[in-house]
């Protein structure tokens, strides 16, 4: 016998993609070791064990729970069932991922200064020599990158606040898809950065300490940027819907404190990385 609903809270049916997701995501980690190892010694030689196809499994595994599951919750919230209670529930758990990515950024800043003020330098018989460190001008194409990654945040706020306090569906729109161009612009230029400098300049990954650092740091930052054009896609399609009014628009709002978060990840890398690390090294 059912029962009526008499709280706030949204109880979910129960569902497979938890443990497919859980699973998916194991095969392609374990998949993507072994795929890195390559061939495995043997008494008899060595063998290939599996090549990309398990990580590629994986992945289509951990790709389909995500599409899935995302879309079932959009479906949820255009029902109704994201109630005033849930929404707070969802702003939370997104604040704590949000802190959680500030921390892994927070590691990779923390190596990037102990290595730029202590370098780990290369003995040479009795002589320490610090290795030769080739910095990128931060007023040519990082403040070019600067600008543009300023401007999308710029077009994703007057978005927020159309649908905010004017429900106006144009500028909604119109924001995000000028904030999307925006971002798409500024992996384009990264790609282009990075061809010049292994291409051109010299640098390898791995070589240095700082040289990995960079890549690290910024190439993480590039695949948030990514991913956030990914969410902001998806807002414009569900804006493009009819979906997001003033008071349930919590999807949007994620996305929107995701990106000015890869705004301000970019600010730290721009003054750190390229400046001040460009006059220390």
């Amino acid at each position: 016998m059912a029962h009526a609903k008499n709280h706030d809270y949204h109880i979910l049916p129960p569902s497979i993609l938890p443990l497919l997701g859980a699973i998916g995501g194991f095969i392609m980690l374990f998949g993507a070791v072994v795929w890195m190892a390559g061939p495995v010694p043997t008494l008899g030689g060595s063998v290939e064990l599996s090549g990309p196809w398990m990580f590629l499994i994986g992945l289509a595994m951990v790709l389909y729970t995500m599409f899935d599951w995302w879309a079932k919750m959009v479906t949820e919230g255009n029902t109704g069932d994201h109630t005033l209670v849930v929404r707070i529930g969802l702003r939370y758990g997104f604040i704590f991922f949000v802190m959680s990515e500030v921390m892994f950024f927070f590691a990779w800043f923390w190596s990037f200064f102990k290595h730029a003020m202590y370098p780990m330098q290369d003995y040479i018989g009795t002589e320490y020599i610090q290795p030769a460190i080739h910095t990128v001008d931060p007023f040519h194409l990082p403040l070019i990158n600067t600008l543009v990654l300023l401007l999308s945040g710029c077009a994703v706020t007057w978005a927020h606040h159309a649908l905010v306090h004017n429900n106006d569906r144009k500028a909604l729109i119109q924001g995000l898809a000028i904030g999307i161009i925006f971002g798409i612009f500024f992996t384009g230029l990264q790609a282009y950065e990075y061809a010049e400098l292994l291409l051109h300049d010299g640098w390898e990954f791995g070589s240095d300490v700082f040289y990995s650092n960079f890549f690290m740091a910024t190439g993480f930052h590039g695949f948030h940027v990514l991913i956030g054009t990914v969410f902001l896609t998806v807002c414009l399609i569900r804006a493009m819907k009819g979906d997001f009014t003033p008071e349930q628009h919590v999807g949007f709002e994620a996305a929107a404190w995701y990106w000015h978060f890869v705004d301000v990840v970019w600010l730290f890398l721009f003054f750190a990385v390229y400046i001040w690390g460009q006059a220390v090294l």
